[in-house]
């Protein structure tokens, strides 16, 4: 699927974006584990979701979706947890699909089954690592073979120990990965973590009654308690909002008002970095709803941008959104330097280079390093025919580069967008006001 993308004067409007993909899949999971029926509203529609539902329900989990009250609402959405001892073998392979999150974090409830199952996934995802879960879980006493450290993952389960694991990377996934195997181990579990990541598992842990602590970068969990059900709304994902925040902040001129957002501290670095460049970014009505804060953004054109510094223990937090401050960055005054972002080369492509790739075909100069990406600017960028390579974020971040690129865009490969946000480009046509 093609579309094309002209050039904008401005962005204006309200909007409300899906729910948080990596909170939807973690929720879906625990509500399967819970003893009880969950009740999950605003859960996000995309196809990653989907998958881990379509996994669930392979395993035994009932789970009925029911269409939103109107077209800015997502599903809400039941799950009749089996508790922790409840799944079924799997009649057949379980096809996560084209999400890593939901191998990932699967695998590690697998782990703790007495029976076999095999993960796999589409090509993109078979190509992506996955030794990295692997060790953690053979240590705690499962059986996997891979395909030298990639899917399919053929797990044999049974009784786990706990062990204490230092990631050798950030990574929210393999935390949350050794963790849910750690429910069904025997003995505490620990995790340490380089730097924070996201910490959607451990709060809705600690919501379901489950014995978990966090002592610096260092998290524990003791198993033994039946996890309760869930009853939350999902907040708006960051990682959506953030591009209607930089689309609205390239555009001078443009007010744009972004509902219900996550809001956060291990999601909120793309945020924080457009603010450190000059970006007009608000917050209103923050609140806590189901252990997460959530609050309205306030976003107005930007009259200028200035070129900052990322990487070390601040990519975590805004490491999805890399391409997208890539664009950003080609528009600011002064050499942007995106560092330590080398987990971005085994995403669901290459991002660095993908990045660097599409920049040059719009004209711009960029420079591509090992684990990060040079970009001096301002850049003027101009139009052009620019491939997805399969991936929901790259299609998205450029996009937004072509609504301030000279001339037309063309996204080839712009259905990949429904992976994380189906509709992103209907609700893009709704908020440019195009250019006269």
């Amino acid at each position: 699927m093609e579309v094309h993308i002209r050039p904008a004067r401005r962005i204006a409007g309200e909007v409300r974006v899906p729910g948080d993909k990596s909170l939807s899949h973690r929720a879906l999971m625990l509500g399967a584990l819970a003893h009880g029926e969950s009740l999950l509203q605003d859960l996000s529609p995309g196809a990653d979701v989907q998958s881990t539902a379509r996994c669930l329900r392979a395993l035994g989990v009932s789970i009925d979706f029911h269409s939103g009250g109107n077209g800015s609402e997502g599903p809400t959405v039941s799950v009749r947890g089996v508790g922790l001892s409840g799944l079924s073998p799997p009649e057949g392979p379980l096809d996560a699909g084209n999400s890593g999150t939901t191998m990932r974090l699967l695998a590690g409830v697998l782990a703790g089954q007495p029976f076999e199952s095999v993960l796999t996934g589409d090509a993109s995802l078979r190509r992506r690592p996955m030794g990295r879960i692997v060790e953690p879980l053979s240590r705690m006493g499962a059986s996997i073979e891979s395909e030298r450290g990639r899917a399919p993952l053929r797990i044999r389960g049974g009784r786990l120990k706990g062990i204490r694991y230092e990631l050798p990377v950030p990574s929210a996934q393999v935390k949350s990965c050794v963790l849910l195997a750690g429910l069904f181990a025997e003995g505490e579990t620990t995790v340490v973590e380089p730097v924070p990541t996201r910490d959607h598992t451990e709060r809705l842990l600690r919501q379901q009654g489950a014995t978990i602590e966090r002592s610096g970068r260092t998290i524990a969990l003791r198993p033994g308690a039946a996890l309760k059900p869930l009853a939350l709304r999902v907040p708006g994902d960051p990682s959506s909002a953030a591009f209607w925040v930089a689309a609205a902040t390239l555009l001078p001129g443009s007010r744009l008002l972004i509902r219900g957002v996550g809001l956060n501290p291990t999601r909120t670095g793309f945020l924080a970095a457009l603010q450190r460049m000059g970006a007009c970014v608000s917050r209103q009505n923050v609140r806590e709803e189901a252990g997460e804060p959530v609050g309205d953004l306030v976003v107005r054109g930007a009259e200028s941008l200035q070129a900052i510094e990322v990487g070390g223990e601040e990519l975590p937090a805004l490491i999805d959104e890399v391409p997208l401050l890539a664009v950003v960055a080609t528009q600011a005054e002064g050499t942007t330097v995106i560092r330590d972002a080398g987990e971005l080369r085994v995403k669901e492509t290459d991002r660095l280079r993908a990045v660097a790739r599409n920049l040059g075909r719009m004209g711009a100069e960029v420079e591509e390093l090992p684990e990060g990406l040079l970009i001096p600017g301002p850049q003027p960028l101009r139009g052009a025919r620019l491939p997805s390579y399969g991936d929901h974020r790259i299609a998205m971040a450029f996009a937004i580069a072509g609504l301030c690129a000279s001339g037309e865009t063309v996204i080839e490969g712009a259905e990949w967008a429904d992976v994380s946000y189906p509709g992103f480009f209907e609700v893009l046509d709704r908020l440019s006001e195009p250019e006269r």
